[in-house]
């Protein structure tokens, strides 16, 4: 493979990487990832799970934008 086509390639990977750490895509792999981040019975959250947990956070607090 040529050069120029490696580093296209790599480009494009690390573009792809970083937007899906900026829109949160990535966001599960991320928790899987960290040690120690596991539910209180010791159990690491199903991709569903940490969704819907992600989302009850989210929309959980008030919003006072007005």
């Amino acid at each position: 493979m040529q050069r120029a086509a490696r580093i296209a390639i790599r480009s494009v990977r690390r573009f792809w990487s970083g937007l899906r750490e900026w829109c949160g895509d990535s966001a599960y792999e991320r928790y899987l990832r960290a040690s120690g981040r596991q539910v209180a019975d010791g159990r690491k959250l199903s991709a569903k799970e940490f969704y819907l947990e992600q989302i009850n956070r989210r929309y959980s607090r008030p919003n006072r934008c007005c």
